[in-house]
């Protein structure tokens, strides 16, 4: 079977299942479970299939799945690492008061704020605040809130209440997807409202998210374009989706 074929069939039985093993698909087509991770990322920057970890999902239930944060910390590692450190070059010199969004690339930028500044740093999320809270250069608040297991995010009316108490220099944002048409989104609605606190309490945001999240819309949304300041993702986003983006509103940097 050619190359094409297979992703031909791939994308097909996704689509009819829904959501399918990479060790499945391996055995399936007698190929190793790399070449499947390298058809899965192929399918998915043509948008006929979501990586998932462990498989792929079928669009149509994309805007119901929302993976574990354990999960998504496991997807496109050296990407996020990169938007980590490019977003740390957005930090204020001397130091500041930042709010910090829940997510995996966001512990990345958490576990990057320079020990030479010292940082007030206000999070919902409960492994931020465990990577922050032994840190001398950090004075940090937890915000109340339900935490939630799959993002392990405080959420609910005391989280977005707690956080219109602040105002921050900068807020760091992840979001679940991003486009043109539908800004900013996520499939929860109490992450949406906390997102959306933290939007408006800061002076300044900026957006940590992997190429793999644009063009996608999920369930609610928390942000149009134009309210935000950056978007930070790395050098796979095309230049067309770039140049789109931009035009509605935030400079966007390469990692």
């Amino acid at each position: 079977m050619y190359a094409e074929e297979r992703h031909q069939a791939i994308a097909e039985l996704v689509a009819s299942r829904g959501r399918v093993a990479v060790t499945e698909l391996a055995t399936r087509f007698d190929v190793t479970t790399e070449t499947v991770r390298r058809d899965l990322s192929q399918l998915e920057r043509l948008q006929l299939v979501r990586r998932v970890h462990g498989g792929a999902v079928s669009l149509r239930s994309v805007t119901m799945l929302e993976p574990r944060l354990s999960d998504r910390d496991q997807d496109h590692t050296p990407e996020k690492d990169r938007i980590a450190q490019a977003a740390v070059a957005l930090l204020p010199q001397g130091g500041g008061t930042l709010l910090i969004d829940a997510g995996s690339t966001t512990a990345r930028l958490a576990a990057r704020l320079p020990a030479t500044d010292h940082w007030t740093v206000i999070t919902h999320s409960v492994p931020i605040a465990a990577i922050l809270a032994p840190l001398p250069h950090i004075e940090l608040h937890v915000l109340p809130g339900r935490v939630r297991t799959a993002t392990q995010a405080a959420v609910g009316h005391a989280t977005a209440q707690a956080i219109t108490q602040f105002r921050a220099d900068l807020a760091f944002l992840g979001t679940n997807g991003i486009s043109v048409r539908h800004g900013l989104s996520t499939p929860d609605a109490e992450e949406a409202a906390t997102k959306r606190a933290l939007v408006e309490s800061a002076q300044r945001v900026v957006v940590v998210a992997d190429a793999t999240k644009i063009g996608h819309e999920r369930a609610v949304r928390f942000a149009s374009l134009d309210e935000i300041d950056v978007l930070v993702t790395d050098d796979s986003i095309s230049p067309a989706d770039a140049q789109a983006l931009e035009a509605a509103g935030p400079d966007v940097v390469r990692a």
